[in-house]
């Protein structure tokens, strides 16, 4: 199928250059860059979040984080309760 699009020069110019360094038509090259992009938007979630954040969204949540975070955040604020503006200055 044929279609007709509008990009700016400078973008054109890149995607040319790009493709004549791959050996292909700047029509392989978007047909490339477009399945890409489709195949990305696929493997996110209903949330729209990349399929990778499951696992790391439902590590965040767990109690288990939130009390690691809780202590690390105490250690950072009893450490920077130490600092003495003299010796900043």
């Amino acid at each position: 199928m044929k279609t007709t699009i509008e990009m700016p020069d400078k973008t054109l110019r890149r995607a040319q250059n790009l493709a004549a360094d791959k050996g292909i038509t700047l029509t392989e090259l978007v047909t490339e860059a477009v399945e890409d992009k489709l195949r990305r938007s696929t493997t996110r979630s209903e949330s729209g979040e990349p399929s990778w954040m499951k696992l790391y969204g439902a590590f965040a949540k767990s109690e288990e984080m939130r009390v690691e975070t809780r202590q690390i955040q105490k250690i950072i604020d009893e450490e920077f309760e130490r600092i003495d503006a003299e010796d900043w200055r």
